[in-house]
């Protein structure tokens, strides 16, 4: 009866964890990594078609590349249901296929590689539980070549607290949202570290719309930058896509799963964003 009694409370214990992951994910996916943004296609009026959540179709055209999103549905065919979480995972962090070929650009795995161990294991719970859509996506083409890896196996990532920090606020800000790589101008296909946030990334044609957006300076720079900005127009530029002046922001910032971003989140981030040095541009 007592091994009985064990056996039920230990199962239990692992519904529940299972749960907390697959919510963990949700949140995660839906929100500050925002997957939908590149994995999931859009209709004509350029709104999410949800019954293609994280399908793929998505491309990218630059010089250096044309690239496609792949469907990162449970599909056992054209999607990631054969995968292992392992294999997922590795796929996220290091930027490896199970097949061993390597992901390129614009999947930004060198900042996915300090994703923590619960959080990458509950993107992967959550996408267990999308919907399979069956949606054979075409191959990437790149011009320039993939590095042979991102670096060495990643072993294991611990938590980050949660707490309003500047230190949580750099892993949403970077692990979680990847921000600076698109906020930071790139230097022969990488982030110019040394002007971390100060913009000046072009995007033609985001998610296929006909305009052309230019990333924002977003360090703490009085002029240039969102230093004279207050939190909560920080905020709102985040979540509602309305710059402090009235104008409305452009793709290709995912606006539409930043609306829903946990305020201690934003919180952290905010506070990330005006600890990093403030940067010109002549």
């Amino acid at each position: 009866m007592l091994l009985l009694v064990i056996c039920l409370f230990s199962a239990r214990a692992e519904a529940t964890e299972q749960e907390e992951l697959v919510a963990r994910g949700d949140y995660l996916v839906n929100s500050m990594v925002a997957c939908g943004n590149c994995h999931t296609p859009r209709g004509d009026d350029h709104e999410p078609i949800s019954d293609m959540h994280l399908a793929g179709a998505f491309q990218v055209d630059r010089a250096e590349f044309t690239a496609y999103s792949p469907n990162l549905t449970p599909d056992h065919e054209t999607g990631i249901g054969a995968w292992s979480d392992e294999e997922i995972i590795r796929a996220i962090r290091e930027g490896v296929r199970p097949d061993g070929t390597v992901i390129g650009p614009p999947m930004p795995i060198r900042v996915y590689r300090d994703m923590s161990d619960t959080d990458v294991r509950s993107i992967v719970a959550y996408l267990r539980t999308v919907p399979p859509v069956k949606n054979k996506m075409p191959k990437s083409k790149y011009n320039i070549p993939l590095p042979e890896s991102y670096g060495p196996p990643v072993e294991s990532v611990p938590d980050v607290s949660r707490e309003v920090t500047v230190a949580y606020g750099a892993y949403v800000a970077n692990a979680l949202g990847h921000c600076m790589e698109c906020h930071t101008p790139l230097v022969k296909g990488s982030p110019d570290l040394a002007r971390l946030g100060a913009g000046g990334n072009v995007f033609v044609k985001p998610h296929g719309m006909e305009l052309v957006a230019m990333a924002a300076n977003i360090s703490p720079h009085l002029e240039q930058g969102i230093g004279a900005w207050t939190d909560e127009e920080i905020k709102k530029a985040i979540t509602e896509a309305t710059s402090r002046d009235g104008r409305q922001l452009q793709p290709a910032m995912p606006f539409y799963w930043y609306q829903q971003i946990a305020d201690e989140d934003l919180e952290a981030l905010i506070a990330y964003l005006r600890s990093i040095p403030p940067q010109s541009v002549e």
